[in-house]
């Protein structure tokens, strides 16, 4: 197997790691303090993660994109995953399932956001459907040649800043061998259409200025073009193009982890207690090791999922275990680092609490931990007629 990466590689990732120093870094404090990203920062960035290239990376070049793999998009994904999400996601990385616009969607949606000029955000989870995506009950009904949108979408990230909404919404039922099964669409909703309402959200221990919104729709009326893909097939466009988003998640984890063991790494190598520097003791040493094994472990398994995806034989389980491992090896590390830096290590002159705090989020959003793991039990035990 090998490992090693291209000259073009490295050199994103210098240019990725760069920018997330400069760029990003000093601004972390003012965002904690605040909980806002000023509208002014947020084009400053924006501009600036276009000059140097790494703006809607993951987008087809024919397109206007950077043109990225999987692969490479997860280590730039990995140098931005140090900093505040409030700030790195703002280096946009416009949702795949935008790659389902046809006709004149495309010139509608998909190349002003790649372009920076609109930005996009996801709704799926509601305040009564969360991991059960078919409970969901905002509904969509065909009238005419358009659809008439009621329901409320929660948890929507990012919707204070987005201009529309990639909306999916139950469109009718169909029968199965285990009886009636809402079928789903995906649509295209921009905010300034009659009957959308965006509101405040909840307050987040995590993610300190990147929001979470609430969105109504009543009697909102969008026409048959802002169908993405086919009607009905909402289930269908999602599983091809939203799947690598857990390798995303997974590998911002491992830029946050990377950074909380270097910060463990050099206090443990200075910090002096007893008359030793503190990393000669056993407790920290290993704790240390700890870190680096399960960091290294987390870090094959994201690659490899993103490897996989490059070369069109990634499956669920794949991008189940990479971000099972890689969430719960950064909860693991952050809270190690806070107690290898004692007291100190809770204080907000640190990022670590920051950290912290901001991981916990990453074992729920975007499937949480436990429906990792019933992918990837499921992928052992049907073979067997389990």
């Amino acid at each position: 197997m090998d490992f090693s990466l291209s000259a073009e590689q490295l050199l994103i990732i210098d240019t990725a790691r760069r920018f997330t120093e400069n760029e990003l870094m000093p601004y972390e404090e003012e965002v904690e303090a605040t909980g806002q990203v000023r509208p002014e920062l947020v084009q400053q960035i924006k501009d600036r993660s276009i000059a140097a290239g790494i703006y809607a990376a993951n987008m087809p070049p024919e397109l206007g994109g950077g043109g990225l793999d999987t692969l490479t998009m997860s280590l730039v994904d990995r140098e931005l995953g140090a900093t505040s999400y409030a700030l790195h996601y703002i280096v946009a990385r416009p949702s795949n399932i935008l790659r389902a616009c046809v006709g004149e969607q495309v010139e509608r949606w998909l190349l002003p956001t790649i372009r920076g000029e609109r930005v996009d955000c996801l709704a799926m989870s509601e305040p009564d459907a969360g991991s059960d995506v078919r409970g969901m009950k905002c509904s969509a009904v065909q009238d005419g040649d358009g659809w008439v949108i009621n329901g409320t979408k929660h948890f929507i990230s990012h919707a204070d800043l987005a201009d529309y909404v990639i909306l999916f919404a139950a469109t009718g039922e169909e029968e199965t061998t285990t009886g009636p099964r809402k079928r789903l669409t995906a649509f295209l909703v921009d905010f300034d259409t009659p009957g959308v309402t965006v509101s405040h959200g909840y307050n987040s221990v995590s993610n300190r200025g990147y929001h979470n919104s609430v969105i109504t729709f009543d009697d909102c009326r969008v026409s048959s073009q802002s169908v993405l893909s086919e009607a009905h097939r909402g289930f269908e466009v999602a599983n091809q193009w939203l799947g690598n988003t857990r390798i995303q998640v997974a590998a911002i984890c491992l830029g946050r982890a990377r950074r909380a063991i270097e910060l463990a790494t050099e206090w443990a190598a200075t910090r002096v207690q007893f008359g030793q520097k503190i990393g000669t003791f056993q407790g920290v040493s290993f704790k240390l090791a700890d870190m680096k094994t399960r960091y290294e472990a987390a870090e094959l398994l994201t690659f490899k999922a993103a490897w996989k995806d490059d070369q069109g034989t990634m499956t669920d389980t794949d991008a189940a275990m990479a971000k099972v491992a890689a969430t719960e090896m950064c909860a693991f590390v952050t809270d190690e680092a806070i107690q290898i830096f004692g007291g100190m290590g809770l204080m907000d002159e640190l990022p670590l609490e920051r950290m912290w705090r901001d991981t916990r989020v990453d074992r729920i959003w975007d499937g949480t931990s436990e429906i990792q793991r019933h992918i990837i039990s499921r992928s052992m035990l049907r073979p067997k007629g389990g």
